[in-house]
């Protein structure tokens, strides 16, 4: 992007002053370039103004447009929560209903004759019709949106949809032209927009023609400039010399012994892999993927045993402070039984301020071995004597600088990560490319396969009945809801009303207790440990747990409308339980049916290999969402997604390779993005 006014301040912006420009900052707005690069979430198509007479029962779940009135003044009702504002509305040819929340104003603006468009989304209500939250527009105002797809965006707290369109609009006529870093070649063997063009097209498209073509332009850089440091990376790597060179084999051996159950052949084989890179001579760079419980954490710790067996130090960065604690625990009882084992330290984000001091000292001065922590570990005060190797657990939520920021805490020191995300091997080829890839494909002995139920709402006192029975025969349970607390605008489960009533139907020795993200991280913490303590019979949550503290005496895990997830987080879920040597339960609770929800469901109920599911969801329906991005946005690239655009992925990957071939040159200074 050129200099000029790009690079000036949003408060040059009419209208921008110090309340506003602290809103934009918040969500990373502080300059006019910053602004063209907060692209819309989606785009909105107006639809052609329809009769309410003429609609049917077909078009419940589309959006639709109708011009008509209030045909008598709006009835407003209040509630402990809620304020709704409801009217009947009549275009002639017949009557539908409105309502909306949190809008009482509408009395006044709506009264009965005025005539206004309402645009939402069809319901069906008993025999009529209703549209809750509708747009409203005059007819002037909705024809000029009609036959163009209007952009929406992420809305800064306190800025509504027109002043951000106008804050828009005028920094795409402040703007001058951006200064393409791609060379005119690459961008015609690729088919891709000049990026000054792509820029101003996706904030203003004509048609969907025109915003396609400016969407594969920005999600193309994006995945390119991805890949080009992954790229950079492996080049730097492969011409450095490890100053980590030992034999890992026998303190690996020596470590299975002491574990209480035996490695797979999968997992002996991976140990293996780990243990020639050691000698190797060179820097180990390797990706270790494994499906949930397939027994990651075992070889991560057979890694980290030989590096402080060789005198060395070791990290292990955990994506949360559940996690990270889970892993302290498990690796203090497995080093416990050795001989003057390693020492471990944990750091996170609750870590006391004396406590941080101290452990920093001892890590800088060596008297700490393995040091397991969050994000706090990049932190520049985390300083180590003899760092060889880095291990990051669930890799899919790091972004290649922060393994590189870990890394460069120590002299090229070996990087072992984890993913249990299943990502087909092709495709894993492409993101982690600077890294070796080892599978373990088997589960630990012992382990019953998980038994999967998909079932309707009406099947759900059933379900809870098994849920009692099994919490009464000593095990606990989990209950996944979709929403933290009711909205009105949605009739999904939530957990704050879930486990209440939970609590009133199992009194007596069935403990209940909720957990959720907007929780502090202490309570969260305490909640989880009561959980692994057996104090708390059913947890009932969000995703919060999808990577969470592992609890072999959970049997059963229940998910609310299931069909609001993305399989792999619906997968992630499901691996939460069937940790021990007991049969297991997943129950997938159907809350509103479809044939590609049933489909999906069908598929997790009949397989319980992620990968097989990666794999299936591919072939079955193309790009989707088995990294659950719509409720965590974990692996996205800007606009791009690795699924949905795997084809302009691959077209990077291509031009990536040309430009190791000589093919092309950079004209300007390639500038790192942080994911």
């Amino acid at each position: 992007m050129s200099i000029g006014k790009t690079a000036a301040p949003v408060t040059e912006l009419r209208g921008v002053g110090p309340k506003t420009a602290a809103s934009l900052k918040q969500m990373g707005i502080n300059t006019m370039a910053d602004l063209l690069r907060h692209y819309p979430l989606r785009f909105v198509n107006y639809p052609e103004i329809t009769e309410i007479g003429a609609l049917t029962d077909e078009e419940v779940g589309n959006p639709i447009a109708v011009h008509a009135e209030a045909v008598r003044e709006l009835v407003r009702r209040a509630g402990t929560r809620v304020q709704l504002c409801t009217g009947t509305f009549s275009d002639g040819s017949g009557e539908l209903i409105a309502t909306w929340y949190h809008m009482p104003y509408l009395r006044n603006t709506l009264r009965p004759g005025r005539r206004a468009v309402l645009f939402g989304k069809l319901n069906a209500v008993g025999k009529h019709f209703e549209l809750q939250q509708a747009q409203i527009f005059t007819a002037e105002q909705y024809e000029k949106l009609l036959h163009r797809p209007v952009p929406q965006y992420a809305l800064p707290k306190g800025i509504g949809e027109k002043t951000f369109a106008g804050l828009m609009e005028q920094a795409l006529a402040l703007s001058p032209p951006l200064c393409d870093w791609l060379p005119a070649p690459l961008r015609e063997r690729y088919e891709l927009l000049p990026e000054d063009r792509a820029v101003r097209e996706i904030h203003r498209p004509e048609d969907m023609d025109n915003f396609a073509a400016a969407r594969k332009r920005i999600v193309f850089d994006g995945f390119f400039r991805f890949l080009y440091d992954v790229r950079r990376m492996k080049e730097t790597l492969r011409n450095e010399k490890s100053a980590f060179v030992f034999d890992a084999q026998a303190a690996m051996t020596e470590f299975s012994a002491r574990l209480p159950f035996t490695l797979t052949d999968a997992q002996k084989k991976v140990c293996l892999e780990i243990s020639r890179d050691f000698m190797s001579g060179s820097v180990m760079n390797r990706l270790v993927q494994g499906d949930v419980g397939s027994g990651k954490t075992a070889v991560a710790a057979a890694a980290l045993y030989a590096v402080w067996h060789a005198g060395f130090q070791g990290a292990l960065m955990a994506p949360t402070e559940v996690l990270a604690r889970q892993h302290y625990r498990t690796f203090s009882e497995l080093f416990g039984e050795a001989e003057d084992g390693p020492r471990i330290g944990i750091l996170t984000g609750s870590t006391r301020a004396k406590e941080r001091r101290e452990l920093l000292e001892k890590l800088a001065q060596g008297k700490v071995d393995i040091l397991i922590g969050t994000h706090a570990l990049l932190e520049e005060r985390v300083v180590f004597s003899s760092l060889a190797l880095v291990v990051t657990d669930e890799q899919h939520r790091f972004g290649v600088q922060q393994r590189e920021i870990l890394s460069g805490k120590g002299k090229q020191p070996h990087v072992l990560v984890m993913s249990a995300t299943p990502i087909p091997r092709t495709l894993a080829v492409i993101l982690y490319g600077d890294l070796d890839i080892s599978v373990i494909d088997a589960r630990p002995a012992g382990r019953t396969p998980i038994k999967n139920a998909v079932i309707e709402k009406k099947d759900r006192p059933k379900a809870l009945l098994h849920i009692k029975r099994e919490v009464e025969s000593g095990h606990q349970a989990y209950i996944v809801c979709p929403q933290v607390e009711a909205n009105p605008l949605t009739s999904l489960e939530n957990v704050e009303d879930y486990s209440a009533a939970l609590r009133t139907s199992f009194r007596g020795k069935i403990t209940v207790e909720a957990l959720h993200g907007r929780m502090k991280e202490a309570e969260k913490q305490r909640i989880m440990e009561r959980f692994l303590a057996g104090e708390i019979s059913i947890l009932v949550a969000t995703t919060v747990i999808e990577v969470g503290v592992d609890v072999p005496n959970a049997t059963v895990m229940m998910i609310e409308n299931a069909e609001r997830f993305g399989l792999a987080t619906l997968h992630q879920l499901r691996g939460r339980v069937g940790r021990g040597k007991e049969q297991a339960y997943c129950i997938f609770v159907q809350g509103k049916k479809s044939r590609e929800g049933s489909e999906r469901l069908g598929l997790l109920q009949r397989s319980n290999d992620g990968f097989e599911i990666a794999a299936a969801d591919l072939k079955q329906r193309g790009p989707g969402e088995l990294f659950g991005a719509v409720q965590s946005g974990e692996l996205t690239f800007g606009l791009g997604d690795i699924y949905n655009d795997y084809s302009v992925l691959q077209l990077a990957k291509e031009a990536v390779d040309a430009l190791d071939q000589a093919d092309f040159d950079l004209p300007v200074v390639h500038k790192k993005v942080v994911l």
